[in-house]
């Protein structure tokens, strides 16, 4: 939790929360990088970001998201489009009587005509808001979908318990314990158009699961097909207890829920005269199904692609479009990455990297410059190792072949990151004229020495 204002006691605390302002969430940001603009912020999953200066890492300020638009929570895995405008999803809880998720965008730059100086989060403008099927307990979401022209967001049965939120301080208890699955609900899929900034009026549905990661999503023929990790339950949460994390980490922390990477279809439009029952996916790139039923609503079963999978990450530039590879930290039954995965959508099949001892992070996508095919870069992925005597280091794959390039050793002790973001250098024209076979040699020079 952000530290108390010492000025207020426990009951000016309740009768904030009366009048719609939340106590504070964590100001801990620990999640990600964001760009906005030409700045960068270390963000959290709550109204609090910290801005940083990418040179020295240095923390400059606090910012609060509630400043500039009505959100308590925000996500901490924004899209950019091509301009370099931030999308992000945050929800408002209990804001004039209504709870709703909020869809916005920060401008990279301040729109022209406005005043010089300003800084662009004062232009920041809500998109769209979608109406929480509850009140005071609203879905927990990590991060959202996007196509060309469709948001897509996952209101699912893990929800917040605003009313136990409120009194979390005084019972001295932390934000975990306000969760909730409730796998007797369903999940509701939301899909929003982004020239309209208006829902599509299609009721769409699936299973009660828990989502943390969108992989990607894209258009075809009059559908949206999207891909997400999948959990059946939340036991995820269960193991990060400190009774968990003890000397018998390995047998305590055993997932009941393996991560899937299930691939969903929902239809834009539906057809009045289609069958009740009938398939309303006609996709020739995935077997899964969007049941129409008799209430009109529809009912999405998705299809499964693998197991094993999370932290996914793709070529950006794919990102909203068909793609084909999916860059993941590998899992199974415990929560703790030991590989890195190359998942091959179209073929199902897939390459590895791991080695004795080493927990690897999340993997990044860097495109060499000029690159022309999907996976034409390297992956980037920060590694800790359980073994003592071994550094923490940096590791470079080659994306087309998974073999290793070069690694960096570093002296110092890290812990298990979870996200980044690599924000190339437009800028350099050497970067812009230099060759994926340059680019490859260098690095391949740097093996077995620290590379700067």
């Amino acid at each position: 939790m952000a530290y108390p204002d010492p000025c207020k006691n426990i009951f000016s605390k309740a009768f904030s929360y009366l009048t719609h302002t939340i106590p504070d969430f964590t100001d801990n940001c620990l999640i990600n990088i964001m760009k906005c603009g030409e700045d960068f912020y270390a963000t959290s999953e709550t109204n609090y970001i910290r801005k940083i200066n990418p040179q020295t890492l240095e923390t400059l300020e606090k910012v609060d998201y509630r400043k500039y638009v009505a959100v308590n929570l925000a996500t901490s895995h924004p899209h950019y489009d091509e301009a370099g405008n931030v999308l992000n999803m945050g929800t408002s809880i209990v804001e004039k009587g209504k709870t709703k998720y909020m869809i916005f965008k920060i401008p990279a730059t301040v729109p022209e005509g406005k005043k010089k100086g300003k800084s662009s989060w004062k232009h920041t403008e809500v998109f769209c808001c979608i109406p929480s099927h509850s009140l005071l307990s609203p879905s927990y979401y990590h991060s959202f979908g996007v196509t060309e022209n469709y948001v897509i967001f996952l209101e699912q049965p893990f929800r917040l318990d605003i009313l136990k939120m409120a009194t979390a301080y005084i019972r001295g208890v932390n934000w975990a314990s306000c969760l909730a699955f409730h796998r007797e609900e369903k999940t509701y899929i939301h899909i929003v158009d982004q020239r309209t900034r208006q829902p599509v009026q299609t009721k769409l549905y699936t299973d009660p699961m828990v989502v943390f990661h969108h992989v990607n999503a894209y258009e075809e023929d009059g559908c949206i097909v999207f891909d997400v990790i999948a959990y059946e339950d939340n036991s995820l949460y269960q193991l990060f207890y400190l009774a968990n994390l003890n000397q018998d980490f390995k047998e305590n922390a055993k997932l009941t829920s393996i991560p899937t990477l299930r691939r969903f279809a929902v239809p834009l439009r539906v057809d009045k005269n289609a069958e009740v029952g009938s398939n309303l996916i006609k996709v020739a790139s995935t077997t899964a199904t969007a049941l129409k039923e008799q209430d009109g609503q529809v009912y999405c079963q998705p299809e499964f692609l693998c197991e094993g999978l999370e932290l996914p990450r793709v070529n950006y530039t794919h990102n909203g479009k068909r793609y084909r590879y999916v860059f993941a930290a590998g899992v199974h039954w415990s929560p703790v990455p030991t590989k890195i995965i190359k998942y091959d959508i179209l073929t199902k099949s897939s390459l590895e990297w791991r080695e004795t001892d080493c927990w690897p992070a999340e993997p990044l996508f860097v495109p060499v410059p000029g690159a022309k095919g999907e996976d034409d870069g390297v992956i980037l992925s920060a590694i800790v190792s359980t073994d003592p005597q071994k550094l923490p280091f940096l590791l470079i794959l080659d994306a087309k072949s998974f073999t290793e390039l070069a690694r960096a050793s570093i002296d110092v002790d890290l812990h298990m990151d979870l996200h980044g973001l690599f924000i190339p250098d437009t800028d350099s024209e050497a970067k812009k004229q230099a060759t994926s076979e340059e680019q490859r040699d260098g690095a391949s020079d740097c093996h077995g020495t620290p590379p700067t």
